[in-house]
């Protein structure tokens, strides 16, 4: 496999790679919409979750710097089912992704101009623009990530621009205005009750994203030594816009007047119609635009991979492992997932009836998004007693650190599944809710069973042919 694929990732590449899909301005509004005591709970986040995950992700990742990532580094502590679940529940979890964040995007580039704002409620603009989207993003990336690369570096730039335009509005605002949010230790405290709890968990996985890059091992230049290396590099670019973008949009506006996910562009649009620079509100649109555009194709490109390193093992159909002859991509893979974007993407714009479908299937993600980091963590924990390779980055202090960190990422993961579960505030039956998510969670999970055990079906026929043409 190595052989096949073209190494065509470089330290910067993976280093503006960590940073569109590891940073979100849509989490950055989130965050500042609950106030100021979301400062204290990034600070939380950091140490509970994206510690321990990036932690993990530099030593697994060079103790296995080869296609697949989270699937190769479950199946070498667990076996090839734990191997194969965690790669089915990732890339079946992640696919509700794309519909979200492109619409996002196309929503954000309604601020280009105001003559475009009639299209905020029409389905058919959104629906285009996530399936061509999608379609330019499979495009490029099966002809090469040498092409498909610049959608994700063009997307970090347009993620880190954004941040740092909100930093100068904020402290131009804060000079000219004041500051709109009364900071006190009081307000820093976070509640804890379960509606609180359930946006902690939110802000938890906003660190999510580091795991993506090791996904496509050999296609990277020198991998056990460039993921590490980008990968603290971003920690720390990505660390610093969310907790510096989220006390500039406090500074510049009060909790009250944030609007969640949808409220980056909203917050740009009001600070620099007050501050008079309202010709800067196109172009911010415009790279918040193309930075959701480059998440996306960032999260295709590398999870597609997970189907290609288990067709290679045949778990699913041999398709799934063919490496385009010209490009050298795993192209089928790359197509089936993009396929599969397209088709929730359209869904996620379709008619009511439609939307009934797409709400199961995103009801059947919630839990199962958490649960290849369950997998990730214990990963971590088991393959400490493995020898390492030679080469191989291991954490200071060895598994006196590995172990204890991987239980706290482990502990907080289980926390984010069990308050995944609990209905919407406003959900007017809530035990139905909680038996369709549980009950969607467990389809979700026989059918990856079914599909693994198929799979294995396959190999015994295999090996049983092998083993009859050796005896003749």
């Amino acid at each position: 496999m190595a052989e096949k694929l073209k190494r065509s990732l470089g330290l910067r590449d993976v280093f503006l790679f960590y940073i569109v899909s590891g940073l979100s301005l849509r989490w950055i509004a989130t965050a500042a919409a609950a106030g100021q005591s979301s400062i204290v709970v990034w600070v939380l986040a950091f140490f509970g979750f994206f510690l321990p995950l990036a932690g993990t992700v530099l030593e697994l990742s060079s103790r296995f710097p080869q296609e697949g990532g989270l699937y190769i580094w479950t199946r070498e502590a667990f076996g090839e089912f734990s191997g194969f679940m965690a790669a089915w529940t990732y890339w079946m979890s992640n696919l509700p992704y794309f519909g979200a964040v492109l619409y996002f995007a196309a929503s954000s580039l309604l601020f280009v101009s105001p003559r475009a704002s009639h299209l905020a409620d029409a389905n058919i603009y959104f629906l285009l623009f996530t399936t061509g989207m999608l379609v330019l993003i499979t495009v490029l990336n099966v002809i090469g990530l040498g092409v498909g690369k610049w959608l994700n570096n063009l997307g970090a730039i347009g993620m880190a621009l954004p941040v740092l335009i909100l930093l100068a509005l904020g402290a131009l605002s804060f000079f000219r205005f004041g500051s709109a949010t009364h900071f006190t230790w009081a307000g820093a405290v976070p509640r804890v009750q379960v509606r609180d709890l359930i946006f902690w968990s939110t802000i938890f996985f906003a660190f999510t994203g580091c795991e993506c890059a090791s996904f496509m091992g050999d296609e990277i230049k020198d991998a056990r030594r460039v993921v590490p290396r980008a990968l603290l590099l971003a920690g720390v670019v990505i660390t610093i816009g969310y907790l510096a973008g989220t006390v500039a949009m406090l500074v510049a506006l009060p909790s009250s007047s944030i609007s969640g996910l949808g409220g980056f562009m909203t917050a740009i649009d009001f600070l620099c119609r007050r501050l008079g620079i309202g010709a800067l509100i196109a172009p911010v649109a415009v790279l918040v635009g193309i930075s959701n555009v480059g998440a996306a194709a960032a999260y295709l490109s590398s999870t597609a991979r997970l189907p290609f390193v288990v067709g290679i093992h045949h778990y699913l159909p041999a398709a799934f492992a063919r490496i385009h002859a010209r490009w050298k991509t795993p192209y089928v893979a790359l197509v089936s997932y993009g396929l599969a974007g397209i088709l929730f993407g359209v869904l996620s714009q379709a008619g009511t009836s439609v939307k009934a479908t797409y709400e199961l299937l995103v009801t059947m993600s919630l839990i199962a998004y958490f649960i290849p980091y369950l997998f990730v963590f214990a990963a971590m924990i088991r393959l400490q007693s493995h020898p390492y390779p030679p080469g191989a980055l291991r954490l200071p202090g060895g598994k006196r650190v590995a172990i204890p960190l991987a239980c706290v990422g482990f502990f907080s993961t289980t926390a984010a599944i069990i308050l995944s579960a609990f209905p919407a505030e406003d959900e007017r039956n809530p035990g139905t809710a909680l038996f369709k998510i549980i009950a969607m969670t467990l389809v979700l999970l026989l059918s990856g069973m079914a599909v693994y055990l198929r799979g294995q079906r396959s190999i015994s026929r295999a090996r049983a042919a092998l083993a009859g043409e050796i005896a003749l």
